[in-house]
């Protein structure tokens, strides 16, 4: 059998004993149901469908919740290996460092794309078919938010694994994963606001898309909320969308970049590490 595999089985059967499914459903989908309900209640004098607002709604739930959900998940799966001495254990079987960090990779990612969907996918069927219902592209919407939601939780689990790659105490990896947290999710946009202000919004239009890009959670928030024409209505980013002129598959194409890129450098100091 494929250890890479192996491996992720056991992941996930980790996460299982330790409830981390059960407690990041759960979690997920109580949050999404309350933003749900609570934030399509008055769509019917809008005009607008219930899913579409959902939409909008999750998209700011996960843009905040989901990074750190993956960061608490994976900061220590390389370093906490480390301290208990199990990873050098591990290392004794016919398996190579690439394997073992890809498996386990593969194995977190399954669980918070479980959790996600399950999550987010029953408060989105809940609101879907009651009421007012759902059109095809408010469907299509819901299905691009779950899929990116996931490949938004997979950059953040790529990250957390550079960072317990690099250190040597889960202490540290820990502290390192939530202020990569509050650079991306809070501190990033602080400062673009701030770039902005001080330049009284005359940053060149060439500019602008880029310095976006290179946040992945602005990338989700552009994906999620410019892609759909009913979504964007009621996203406030309508002006947004005409300014900046980044087509769906490019923004999917950056937020896969920022996946691979720390991936890769995690496999790369992870093979060169000594245990």
């Amino acid at each position: 059998m494929n250890p890479m595999r192996i491996i992720a089985g056991k992941e996930i059967r980790d996460a299982l004993r330790n409830r981390w499914v059960i407690s990041a459903t759960l979690l997920l989908a109580g949050l999404a149901f309350s933003l749900a309900f609570l934030g399509s209640a008055p769509t019917g004098t809008l005009g607008a469908k219930p899913l579409a607002v959902t939409v909008v709604s999750l998209s700011s739930l996960t843009i905040f919740l989901l990074p750190l959900i993956a960061l608490m998940l994976a900061y220590d799966a390389l370093v906490g290996e480390m301290e208990r001495g199990t990873l050098l254990l591990l290392l004794t079987y016919p398996v190579t460092k690439g394997e073992v960090l890809l498996g386990k990779f593969v194995g977190h990612v399954a669980v918070l794309a479980a959790s996600t969907i399950l999550g987010y996918g029953a408060a989105g069927l809940a609101v879907g078919l009651s009421g007012q219902g759902a059109d095809a592209q408010s469907w299509h919407a819901f299905g691009a938010l779950l899929g990116s939601s996931v490949l938004l939780g997979a950059v953040f689990i790529a990250m957390a694994y550079l960072i317990s790659s690099l250190v040597r105490e889960r202490a540290s990896a820990a502290g390192i994963a939530i202020g990569v947290w509050l650079l991306f999710v809070v501190l990033y946009d602080m400062g673009l606001l701030g770039v902005l202000v001080a330049t009284q919004g005359q940053i060149h239009e060439k500019v602008f898309p880029w310095l976006l890009l290179g946040n992945p959670a602005d990338v989700f928030r552009l994906f999620n909320l410019t892609a759909f024409d009913n979504v964007r209505t009621f996203s406030g980013l309508a002006g947004l969308s005409g300014q900046v002129n980044l087509s769906p598959s490019v923004l999917l194409g950056a937020l896969l970049t920022w996946m691979v890129v720390p991936l890769v450098g995690a496999i790369l100091v992870f093979q060169r590490r000594e245990l």
